[in-house]
């Protein structure tokens, strides 16, 4: 039978960068996106995780190399993606979601340290991933660019300053690149992940964090990072062309939860 839609929902033999893949959001993005047929490129801070994930998508007949990528470093963020533009023949998606967390409060000794390593890793990193990739992004029939931000974007944690502060540039830098790059066809979107189960929350307690996904959301627990990774997918779509600065909450329904 015949489609009577004209939009494709395919990304095979589409080529996408995800950062931060060796866990977590990262690896079930890069799993997810070598299940559809994309090419992925695999990066993350140790070779070994990289490894690992690489190893997973090719035992499973799909297609992925790996970079060791410590996303701070932008002379390595360029060689990486002009390595694997070289491989994979170009690069049409890039998934910023390498992150971390450090808490405490403003008058905690290491605070200026402990700002500047977040705010470099969660927002300016993105910023350098970006304009590395932007030459060949140009060069795409689908260019795709999505950040991982949080819901701490919206809101805020106790002592989380840091974080909440680049969690909120991170909606910022997604829209502003979307007004500076909408006419060129570079959609650029932003995911708010809320609880979900990664490393930074197994060391949550189960009980304390069935309490507080039973309070806080309306579906009444913790996400698994599939279920980002699919939101993701969504806006790497070629159908998903007239969708851009959005801001896309994955929060099982936290932040409409009143009560």
């Amino acid at each position: 039978m015949a489609r009577l839609s004209e939009l494709s929902r395919s990304i095979e033999g589409k080529v996408a960068l995800i950062t931060g893949a060796a866990s977590g959001m990262g690896r079930a993005t890069a799993r997810l996106f070598s299940d559809e047929g994309a090419h992925v490129i695999v990066t993350d801070l140790t070779a070994d995780g990289v490894d690992a994930v690489v190893q997973e998508i090719t035992a499973a007949g799909n297609s992925a190399q790996g970079w060791t990528l410590d996303v701070t470093d932008g002379e390595r963020a360029a060689q990486v993606i002009e390595e694997a533009v070289a491989a994979f023949g170009g690069l049409d998606m890039v998934v910023n979601n390498a992150g971390m967390a450090i808490s405490g409060p403003i008058d905690d000794p290491d605070f200026e340290d402990n700002w500047a390593t977040t705010v470099d890793i969660l927002l300016t990193a993105h910023t350098r991933i970006i304009r590395a990739a932007l030459p060949h992004l140009r060069q795409s029939d689908c260019p795709r660019i999505v950040n991982i931000a949080s819901t701490e974007g919206w809101g805020a944690t106790k002592f989380n300053s840091p974080y909440v502060a680049a969690k909120h540039g991170v909606i910022g830098l997604t829209k502003g690149l979307a007004v500076d790059l909408g006419r060129e066809g570079i959609t650029v979107n932003c995911i708010c992940p809320g609880p979900i189960v990664t490393g930074l929350t197994e060391a949550i307690p189960e009980e304390q964090r069935t309490i507080y996904a039973k309070r806080r959301t309306a579906l009444g627990r913790y996400g698994i990072p599939e279920e980002v990774a699919h939101g993701t997918l969504n806006f790497c779509l070629p159908a998903s062309q007239f969708m851009t600065g959005a801001i896309l909450p994955v929060d099982g329904g936290l932040l409409i939860k009143n009560a």
